[in-house]
């Protein structure tokens, strides 16, 4: 086992999947406390743009590698954060098996690293090991209703898989392992065209073309800005005790598609109509955490509303498709107080 290494009053993080929406928000989060962050991404679903503020500081460094390849640092590491797996329907779809191989074999290879290193691992799970849940809220107990053969197998079964890797080394004592199942995030730096529902919304709107609703628009989602995600992650990473079990990371606020449908079209100055489209197979048609334990073990909880991180993310997508409304030439982002809040340890 390698020596665990220190950088002043930081540590020395790997983060895998840094160039993702949340990931480059780690890393930012990271930074900003003292810690030394190497970023590992492939940019399959990353971006280089997401990072690219960050190439001249001192304590950042990009490996450019798919996880699935990833063998060593030569490096002492005191922490590894896994978030490195295409997260959206159509992402994780176009490639299935290289999904589940992420999954699985990535996480694998930084599991062994974790334990090469002696350093702390999270995994970036998700609220899909539920499936189409039947229980409401899902509290971590609930063991799911996922379909085992269906398009969204390969992301589904493939966290699933790479939670049992995750226990199976901390029960063998082999690595610290925290397990995040993290509910739909949204912010700043999300891809226009990954598929998510809050940036079609946005993007559509933005763009006068029709807003798609798939199946009755009834279907409930919760929302959790990406601060928020952030400070749960970090919360998690650095508990003690270890939790032994996965946490919810999400925001319980419960909302239909129509009723998020409705928050956009009031927000955007913008054409558009609803437009309905058929459901796509296996899609949940519930879906809200209960965070009891991240409240418990971790005192954390989400802080920003979604009207608030809706209106932020919506300014960011005005001014990265190079067409702003007028009101959101100046972006009215969050005060520096909130976010500060919700970003720090």
């Amino acid at each position: 086992m390698l020596q665990r290494a220190r950088n002043g009053n930081g540590k020395t993080v790997l983060l895998a999947g840094g160039a993702g929406f949340v990931g480059s928000h780690l890393c930012d989060a990271l930074l900003a406390r003292g810690d030394r962050v190497i970023c590992v991404d492939s940019y399959l679903t990353g971006s280089e743009a997401n990072v690219q503020p960050l190439m001249n500081h001192p304590s950042f460094r990009l490996i450019e590698k798919d996880i699935c390849q990833l063998e060593q640092i030569d490096e002492p590491l005191d922490q590894i954060y896994n978030l490195a797996c295409a997260a959206s329907p159509p992402q994780y779809q176009a490639d299935p098996v290289h999904t589940m191989m992420t999954c699985v074999a990535g996480t694998c290879n930084l599991l062994t690293l974790a334990e090469q290193h002696g350093a702390s691992f999270l995994q970036a799970s998700t609220s899909e090991v539920y499936g189409d849940p039947a229980q409401h809220p899902q509290r971590e107990d609930y063991r799911g209703n996922v379909s085992c053969t269906g398009p969204r197998a390969c992301y589904d079964e493939g966290k699933r898989a790479a939670e049992a890797l995750c226990f199976d080394m901390l029960r063998a004592g082999r690595a610290d392992v925290r397990v995040a199942r993290i509910f739909n995030t949204y912010g700043p730096r999300m891809q226009p065209d990954d598929g998510r529902i809050i940036s079609n919304l946005l993007v559509q709107a933005l763009s006068n073309e029709p807003l798609t609703i798939y199946g009755t628009g009834e279907q409930t989602r919760s929302f959790c800005f990406v601060s928020d995600l952030v400070a749960g992650l970090i919360a998690l990473m650095n508990v003690d005790p270890n939790p032994g079990g996965p946490v919810n990371l999400g925001n319980p606020g419960e909302f239909t598609i129509n009723e998020l449908a409705t928050m956009v079209l009031d927000m955007v100055p913008t054409q558009s109509q609803l437009v309905h489209r058929p459901l796509p197979q296996d899609d949940p048609t519930r879906r809200r955490p209960d965070i009891s334990q991240a409240r418990n073990l971790l005192g954390w909880q989400p802080k920003v509303p979604l009207s608030e991180g809706l209106r932020v993310t919506a300014d960011w997508f005005a001014g990265s498709l190079g067409n702003p409304p007028e009101e959101a030439r100046a972006p009215a982002w969050l005060p520096a107080s909130k976010l500060e809040t919700c970003v720090g340890s």
